[in-house]
């Protein structure tokens, strides 16, 4: 029977005991469900065949714009900052450290009374140095308020992987929501397989590490998508099926150029819990004219359509796209005009910041409802908090591996045995 109604009562009750440690030292007087990624999780998994939005705040009215959506759905969902969009080499604003705060304030301003995960996403790790860094800033962000993470060091070897998994986790609170990735993402050049899946998801397990969510590539690209190869269901039912008794779910990337009706199929066939989705809410939050999945149009001439009274100002348009054209940025790079341009965005007439987050309201309350499955979620996850009493959900499996076969030395011996195409080297960062 579905859920869909919060009794004040229940609301109070998990305000009470459902925020974790970092959000009751940072925000003690506030109202704003802020919880683990592990309960949105959750909660998908209790409706059943539902994806939670997972939405790059690449402003602050995306946030807004996503909120509002979320609060109208009766949605549980995630507001999240990949480490490229938001870490110390950043092209936006809105940052791993200063995001909770941003979402805090705008739930309270708002009254928005659904659970809301703040993730981490993409936190890359690409070698020893990255290791290093990462001991310092995983914990700096979590004391910002974060509470949900993505390590992403699919970008090493499968071996090199896991140990960057293993090292790290020591490092991340253990009421967290926790994503981990296999196979870079770069489209449908080195799918992931249920091989490498499985070797990176049977090692953690054999050291008590235990994931929500696991990333793939499994087709799909970051940003704007040129071609319809798109998300590879079959390929991504496969694994998560391979994967079953490991109580892991699916974190879906690259959205954006997927059509509706491919999303449908993945909330319907996989066990994915988890859709991530950037590009579009960027697009959308601009004006920029955007398909009903949110991927841009261009023009016939292979640019962007700007639609006239929507999103920001003409004039701030013809601003941004001139300073592009003077950096020769293609329109994958329109993404870096977020930093230098932001407060210009909070600059114009109040009318104009309201409708762009209106725009990200309406197509995201359009995605939650129509494609992700994930309306009246919000209940589901208020009921997983009250029923353990705690912030802390604890892990959905147990070990099942031998740690006596995932050594160092053994992962790296078993990884050899791996037969895998990584695909092209380059760089696919979000």
């Amino acid at each position: 029977m579905a859920k869909t109604e919060i009794s004040k009562k229940d609301f109070e009750k998990a305000l009470q005991v459902g925020r974790p440690p970092n959000i009751q030292r940072l925000f003690p007087n506030s109202r704003a469900l802020i919880v683990s990624g592990k309960v949105i999780d959750r909660a998908m998994r209790a409706k059943g065949k539902a994806m939670a939005m997972a939405a790059n705040a690449r402003n602050q009215l995306i946030i807004r714009g996503v909120l509002q959506a979320a609060q109208k759905a009766n949605a549980a969902v995630i507001i999240e900052i990949a480490k490229s969009e938001g870490g110390t080499k950043a092209y936006c604003a809105v940052n791993y450290w200063n995001m909770a705060t941003f979402v805090d304030a705008i739930c309270n301003e708002l009254g928005i009374t659904i659970p809301v995960a703040i993730h981490a996403d993409h936190y890359g790790i690409r070698s020893e140095k990255d290791l290093s860094a990462a001991k310092v800033e995983i914990p700096s962000f979590f004391e910002a308020g974060m509470t949900s993470i993505a390590i992403d060091a699919s970008h090493l070897p499968d071996d090199q992987n896991l140990l960057a998994n293993i090292a790290i986790h020591p490092y991340i609170p253990p009421w967290a929501g926790l994503e981990t990735e296999v196979g870079e993402i770069k489209g449908e050049q080195g799918l992931s397989t249920v091989e490498e899946a499985l070797f990176l998801i049977q090692g953690l397990n054999a050291h008590d590490i235990f994931p929500d969510w696991i990333a793939l590539n499994n087709g799909t690209t970051h940003g704007i998508e040129e071609k319809d190869s798109g998300i590879q269901v079959q390929l991504t039912a496969d694994i998560h099926r391979a994967l079953e008794k490991y109580q892991i779910s699916g974190a879906q990337h690259g959205t954006s150029g997927n059509s509706s009706e491919r999303l449908r199929q993945i909330v319907q066939k996989t066990q994915t819990t988890k859709a991530n989705v950037a590009t579009a809410l960027q697009m959308i939050s601009w004006g920029v004219q955007v398909n009903d999945y949110g991927n841009a149009i261009l023009d016939a001439n292979g640019n962007f359509s700007k639609v006239e009274g929507e999103g920001m100002t003409e004039e701030l348009w013809a601003e941004m796209v001139s300073y592009a054209q003077t950096k020769n940025w293609k329109k994958g790079d329109y993404k870096n005009l977020n930093l230098p341009f932001e407060n210009k965005l909070f600059a114009q007439p109040k009318e104009i910041r309201d409708r762009m987050a209106k725009g990200v309201e309406e197509f995201a309350y359009r995605m939650m409802t129509e494609v992700f499955n994930c309306q009246d979620t919000a209940p589901y996850a208020i009921e997983a908090i009250l029923q353990r009493g705690s912030y802390d959900l604890g892990p959905k499996a147990t070990r099942i591996e031998d740690p006596s076969d995932w050594t160092e030395g053994k992962i790296v011996e078993r990884a050899s045995g791996l037969v895998s195409d990584k695909g092209p080297a380059g760089k696919f960062d979000d």
